[in-house]
């Protein structure tokens, strides 16, 4: 289950920087790049299960410590960054807790073999009918 909002802030913790690219000056004073960070181990949020499976596909973005981290830089605003660091978590997990459901193999329909196996003779007969006769 996709935690809300609400729940899912009081299990974050934030932290702010300096964040670079565009700005001037209001770069190197305003601290507004936020970084959420989750501790998917340590959340009451998953159930052991969910927890799991969320270690697993997100292993390539936890640290040692087991610790999800996602940054917004984006604006130029902290609490707009906050908000897009926010709904990118809830993308992440939501995607991550997606099941998917096996893939069935499709037969593929005897008309559309026979329509082909047509069109070759067809095209063999052709190509046949295009070389010299031979003399015997």
């Amino acid at each position: 289950m996709i935690p809300d909002k609400q729940r899912l802030l009081e299990n974050v913790s934030f932290k702010t920087s300096r964040s670079g690219g565009k700005g001037g000056q209001h770069v190197n004073k305003v601290s507004s790049k936020v970084e959420v960070i989750l501790n998917i181990s340590d959340s009451e949020l998953f159930s052991t299960e969910e927890k799991a499976l969320l270690m697993s596909r997100l292993a390539h973005r936890l640290d040692t410590s087991g610790n999800l981290h996602v940054i917004a830089q984006e604006d130029r605003s902290q609490l707009a960054n906050k908000e897009t660091a926010i709904e990118k978590l809830q993308a992440l997990i939501a995607n991550s807790l997606k099941v998917e459901k096996p893939r069935k193999p499709t037969k593929v329909p005897k008309s559309v073999i026979r329509r082909r196996l047509e069109n070759k003779q067809s095209t063999a007969l052709k190509k046949e009918m295009r070389k010299r006769p031979r003399l015997y």
